[in-house]
């Protein structure tokens, strides 16, 4: 299914908290990442990673090709010229094509790919002060603050750090603000894809989360918001329950919601199913 990202009009995507508050999750788990994969032997390079089809040094492959719109997508963005390439990208369909054009490569020259393009990414947002985390670039949906586009950046290079790290029997580190950002992350996208995509679904929803604890209201309408949210404020609104991983990788589809999910929850999946061709 082919992304329809909105780059005019009511921004699609907010989520509260400090703009600057990603700089160093974002930062510590592409380094952590980059040492994990620098201790792997050949055979674990070509073993099978959670992402069907692919082998490890595939989705390595496959952030060395993501890192480097995001390096391009920040800076155009710091720039004052947002780009607009994503419309009309399927993102089940063309990272495969992608990938496959690195798999002639040593697993040695992919890592050194994946360092320099990290090396990029992290440089665009070296150092950027309050306006810089505020500029307006592009990401999957649309046009949002360079803080948005790294949450989401953060989000996807952690759970492909766990597509390669579980299924070799590895045990991912998990850092209380990594996993906080990313299930605050996971809990906005799908919705956010999904009003580009035709979904009906709206209201309030809640997640309640812990190991860390995580308790939020992602408000769907015509935008997508996240806020910090009371006790009270989650009981009132169909809430998400559970341990704050376990969410991570529900809500990204790695596993199964938690069988006293509201139903409405799994509505609200539908937009990132959708966009990947996937099954909820």
């Amino acid at each position: 299914m082919q992304l329809s990202p909105r780059y005019d009009g009511p921004q699609i995507l907010t989520l509260d908290g400090p703009v600057d508050g990603q700089a160093a999750p974002v930062a510590r788990q592409r380094r952590r990442f980059e040492a994990v994969l620098n201790e792997l032997s050949e055979d674990d390079w070509v073993a099978p990673s959670r992402c069907d089809g692919w082998t490890v040094q595939d989705v390595v492959s496959h952030l060395v090709g993501v890192n480097g719109f995001w390096e391009l997508a920040v800076r155009s963005g710091l720039a004052g010229a947002p780009t607009r390439l994503l419309g009309g990208f399927d993102p089940a369909a063309t990272p495969p094509v992608m990938v496959a054009g690195m798999r002639s490569m040593r697993p040695a020259e992919v890592l050194a790919q994946f360092v320099a393009s990290n090396d990029g990414f992290l440089g665009a947002l070296d150092g950027l002060d309050a306006a810089g985390w505020a500029a307006t670039a592009e990401a999957p949906p649309g046009h949002v603050p360079v803080h948005v586009l790294a949450q989401h950046a953060l989000w996807d290079s952690w759970i492909h750090e766990r597509d390669v790290v579980l299924p070799l029997g590895g045990a991912p580190v998990c850092e209380d603000d990594e996993v906080r950002s990313c299930l605050r992350y996971a809990a906005a996208i799908s919705p956010a894809l999904g009003l580009a995509l035709g979904s009906s679904a709206r209201g309030e929803f809640a997640v309640d989360a812990a190991g860390p604890q995580v308790r939020f209201v992602v408000d769907v309408d015509a935008s997508v918001a996240v806020r910090q949210a009371t006790v009270h404020e989650v009981d009132e609104r169909p809430c998400l329950r559970g341990d704050a991983v376990v969410l991570v990788e529900a809500l990204s589809l790695r596993v199964p919601l938690p069988a006293d999910a509201p139903a409405a929850w799994q509505a609200l999946l539908t937009g990132l199913a959708t966009a990947f061709d996937s099954p909820i």
